[in-house]
């Protein structure tokens, strides 16, 4: 396994990669978990090498946000990736990323607006120029990325689209499910930050999701599920709920009643020094479905 952190031995590196056939990205922070390993997993599946970023972005932190106490373990996370058989590694630094004079940012509207949009300002400013950059600098033909931040995949996409890139282009830019523990509290590295108590009341965050989305799916008025959402969280330890919210799953736009098309429920909570966040799909029957509103 290659671990590079300089651009031209980057070039260099995926050029090689490249005479062997299709290439794969999995962009991360690293503070790699098993959520991460499933995506490299999936990438080796569906390509001929695969490259793994790992870079924490200053651009998509705001101010008071936790860039510092962000969890790095750079040789950990290296080592696993070699045992899962990744050919490599791209760690740029700060200044290799953002050089002096640096003065681009991408910004996204529409998909990133709300949610954390919302509670975060500027963060997924940060997030698109970032990912475009290390699509420019790889030039993958395939990227993969977790189901967990589905805002953040649609924005990634929406961005490629946007702009036209082709490597990879916005179809070849895939979710991959989230991974979850076994009470099912999605994997992230912020789950390092909660202490064992806190640990055992996260569990609550998963557990109101379910409820709230059979709720929903049932016929009960999606204001109704989420308040009811919010009381349990805020009951189970959570200090603060940023948001919880039903939104069209393709367009994030947010929606009142269910129909046949696909929505997801989409929820940050705030417990002990972390902010988690989660996402479940609410899928109703068609043949169930309450008839539409008489115009």
């Amino acid at each position: 396994m290659q671990i590079v952190q300089e651009l031209d031995p980057l070039r260099t590196a995926v050029a090689g990669l490249r005479r062997t056939g299709t290439l794969a990205l999995v962009p991360t922070m690293g503070a790699l978990h098993q959520g991460h390993l499933e995506l490299v997993r999936t990438a080796r599946e569906r390509a001929d090498t695969v490259a793994v970023s790992i870079f924490v972005n200053p651009r998509q932190f705001g101010a008071g946000e936790d860039l510092d106490a962000y969890p790095r373990q750079f040789e950990r996370d290296c080592a696993m990736l070699e045992a899962e058989g990744v050919d490599l590694v791209w760690a740029p630094g700060v200044d290799q990323m953002y050089p002096p004079g640096y003065a681009t940012n991408i910004s996204v509207s529409g998909v990133s607006e709300g949610l954390c949009g919302g509670t975060r300002p500027g963060h997924f400013d940060g997030v698109a120029t970032v990912v475009c950059k290390l699509f420019n600098q790889v030039r993958p033909d395939l990227a993969f990325f977790g189901e967990k931040d589905w805002q953040q995949l649609a924005v990634i996409r929406r961005m490629a689209r946007d702009l036209d890139l082709v490597r990879p282009a916005a179809d070849r830019i895939l979710g991959v499910p989230t991974v979850r523990e076994a009470d099912g509290l999605a994997m992230s590295s912020r789950n390092a930050y909660l202490t064992e108590s806190e640990r055992a009341q996260a569990a609550t965050l998963p557990a109101a999701m379910r409820a709230a989305t059979a709720a929903i799916v049932a016929g009960t008025p999606i204001d109704d599920a989420l308040d009811t959402l919010r009381r349990e969280l805020v009951r189970g330890g959570f200090s603060a709920v940023d948001y919880a919210e039903v939104r069209d799953a393709a367009s994030l736009e947010p929606i009142e009643r269910l129909a046949e098309r696909p929505a997801r429920l989409l929820v940050a909570a705030r417990i002990g020094r972390a902010r988690l966040i989660d996402n479940m799909p609410l899928v109703v029957d068609p043949r169930t479905a309450p008839p539409h509103p008489a115009a």
